[in-house]
């Protein structure tokens, strides 16, 4: 049970990071559909990161730069959705899908030549980060606890403070809901949306980073993050675009993402002979379940995915 509750914690963190990023874009205007992408990117940065950096350094140095790492490639990488949505007034759901599409292939190419420069034997897309990923790492008995469960429950809560109880969180939603409005009295709408795109690139990109940690060593970038960029959107819509919905919908799909890696502890889950591939599919085939009922009556903010005109008022 307590491999359960782990597994669940640190798969309901990366949905709450990832999903919490989609929510300030979404409030800004801007569909981010290219979370899987930036995840992967984010999960890089941080991956090479910990590769690289120096054996006994203190876990607070190396959680402090890998985290900015992350979050950094994550940033900059969504920048090319921002600018292309904002400043040339693309299409957001084909510059996010663009993303999802760029995002591992250029991990895959940077690795590979980083192993090739390094090893010519050695010509996989694998990372490996053993040494430096102990440092977010504190065993409780037979509880591992992971420095990413805190790290998602305080953004989680920062962000619900952030998007209701300040002046730049209501200036975000406000330029979701009707940035012309928001406009005659002031705010910048291009810098705000700019704002949220940013935002949701550093969650996205750190959310990748607790990914490939979780549970594991290294990290093969063929292999990209499975699907959970979009599982998060799932758990965004879910979540209404509310923060503390998003962290109880982030807790049950986790849930059902862990019971692919602990159901053979579960003698009842056992005695079904059921396919580990079904537990692995379990979350994906909730989101659909779960969509199918909740999206008719879901309330996106209202301008998302409509480029902003400042001659339209």
């Amino acid at each position: 049970m307590l491999l359960l509750i782990q597994y669940t914690l640190i798969f309901a963190s990366v949905l709450i990071l990832v999903a919490l990023g989609g929510c300030f874009s979404e409030h800004s205007g801007v569909i981010n559909i290219g979370l899987e992408g930036i995840m992967v990117i984010g999960a890089l940065g941080g991956a090479l990161t910990m590769r690289y950096l120096a054996a006994g350094m203190p876990a607070f140095v190396v959680i402090l730069l890998v985290v900015l790492a992350s979050v950094i490639s994550g940033m900059i990488f969504s920048l090319l959705l921002g600018v292309a949505a904002i400043k040339f007034n693309a299409d957001q759901t084909l510059v996010g899908t663009a993303l999802n599409l760029l995002g591992p292939a250029i991990a895959v190419v940077l690795v590979r030549a980083v192993n090739t420069a390094e090893s010519v034997d050695n010509v996989s897309s694998t990372v490996v980060y053993g040494q430096a990923k102990k440092a977010f790492l504190v065993n409780m008995g037979s509880f591992e606890f992971n420095w990413f469960m805190l790290i998602a429950l305080l953004i989680l809560i920062a962000s619900y403070i952030v998007l209701y109880k300040t002046r730049f969180g209501l200036r975000l939603c406000a330029c979701g809901e009707h940035p012309q409005a928001a406009d005659s009295v002031g705010i910048n709408v291009y810098k705000m949306r700019y704002a949220g795109v940013l935002i949701s690139g550093a969650l996205g990109g750190l959310g990748g980073l607790v990914y490939i940690t979780a549970g594991v060593s290294e990290w093969k970038f063929e292999n990209g993050v499975a699907g959970f960029g979009f599982l998060a959107l799932a758990v965004m819509i879910f979540g209404q675009w509310r923060p503390i919905n998003i962290g109880l919908t982030a807790l049950l799909f986790g849930m059902f993402r862990a019971l692919s890696n602990v159901y053979m502890g579960f003698d009842a889950l056992v005695a079904l002979k059921l396919p580990s591939t079904i537990y692995n599919m379990l979350p994906y085939i909730i989101s659909l379940i779960v969509l199918v009922f909740v999206s008719k009556k879901s309330r996106a903010p209202k301008a998302e995915g409509v480029p902003y005109d400042k001659g339209l008022r």
